[in-house]
């Protein structure tokens, strides 16, 4: 099976490139709108502005893919008394990931301004703490590329508590298939997501279930896939990333199988067709357990859902962090979810 590499890495660029930290994804939801839009898949909003994506079926029975396009971020908590800000996290996250990193503050009129995460003790030309402090949320700041020295100033420029910050997500795509950027949680898993349904509606085929794509908008702060979910779904599929590290087995290059993470195991028969279906169509695979992870399908599960849940996705190096991936590991996800589809009959 051919998948368009070109197009998966496009889109997911554009993807990368528009930021959607939780609380404020309206802009990425109507990207992938637009791109559900643009192949023919028929689709609406929910309530709580997620978006869901259907091919139907020979049956009304569904499996259900899930993804979520909300990301990592901060909203400014206050602003202090010599023109700095002091921030909130939107994510689980370590604050010694985003030291550094650049990021635009958005104000409720719109208006972008742009800074960066700093340690409030920063030079170590100044400071005899820089190395040995503790990063927290009270010696963390935004330094803002304006001309501000008080909080008057930043007020005039029309930043205030409950602002949004972005945090640039860098990205940069290389020819021997590697991605580098914030963010590929879970905007790969996205692009897979879109892989899949590309494949049935580009080739005109109508599968024996049907296959909706919901994209998740507060997955990042646990409750994303707790309501909306289509009535009918018997099988839902968390599309997300495989954290790699010490242990794990996940791969930047393969898709991985998630069979437990910290709200339990996941759904045994679930596990056993993806991995027939895998072995199958000799992709490249791995089986891994995530301690610290939650993902979509656990979050449906504790809202009183009544599916079986099975998770997937490409390795993502470095999650919650500068995180990189391959274009192999998105295409291997996407052959795993056709496969699944066309395995349930």
């Amino acid at each position: 099976m051919k998948i368009n590499n070109d197009y998966l890495i496009d889109f997911l660029k554009k993807l990368l490139q528009t930021p959607s930290p939780t609380g404020d994804t309206e802009k990425a939801i109507n990207l992938v709108e637009k791109e559900f839009n643009k192949i023919g898949l028929k689709n609406y909003k929910t309530i709580k502005g997620a978006l869901i994506g259907t091919i139907p079926g020979k049956k009304k029975d569904a499996i259900t893919f899930s993804g979520h396009v909300d990301t990592l971020g901060l909203m400014v908590k206050e602003i202090k008394s010599n023109g700095r800000l002091k921030v909130t996290k939107l994510g689980g996250y370590s604050l010694s990931t985003i030291e550094g990193n650049y990021v635009k503050i958005i104000t409720s009129e719109n208006k972008e301004y742009s800074g960066t995460v700093m340690f409030e003790h920063q030079s170590v030309h100044v400071y005899d703490d820089v190395n040995s402090s503790e990063r927290t949320l009270n010696n963390i700041e935004i330094r803002i590329d304006e001309l501000v020295k008080t909080k008057e100033d930043v007020e005039k420029l029309g930043i205030q508590v409950g602002d949004f910050i972005y945090l640039e997500p860098n990205v940069e795509i290389f020819e021997n298939g590697f991605i580098k950027s914030r963010h590929l949680d879970d905007k790969a898993g996205i692009a897979a997501m879109l892989g899949i349904a590309n494949y049935f509606i580009e080739n005109n085929i109508t599968p024996e279930y049907t296959v909706n794509f919901f994209i998740s908008n507060y997955e990042e702060v646990g409750h994303g896939s707790s309501a909306g979910l289509p009535a009918s779904t018997e099988y839902f599929i968390a599309v997300d990333m495989a954290a790699i590290g010490d242990t794990q087995t996940s791969e930047e290059t393969a898709t991985t199988i998630c069979v437990k993470d910290g709200s339990g195991p996941y759904d045994l028969e679930t596990r056993r067709i993806l991995e027939q279906v895998a072995k199958e169509r000799k992709l490249d695979y791995k089986i891994d357990i995530y301690i610290n992870y939650g993902s979509d399908a656990s979050a449906a599960l504790r809202a009183g859902y009544d599916f079986k849940v099975g998770l997937i996705g490409p390795g993502v190096d470095a999650s919650h962090a500068f995180e990189r991936t391959h274009i192999n590991g998105t295409t291997n996800t996407i052959e795993l979810g056709i496969g699944f589809v066309e395995k349930i009959k």
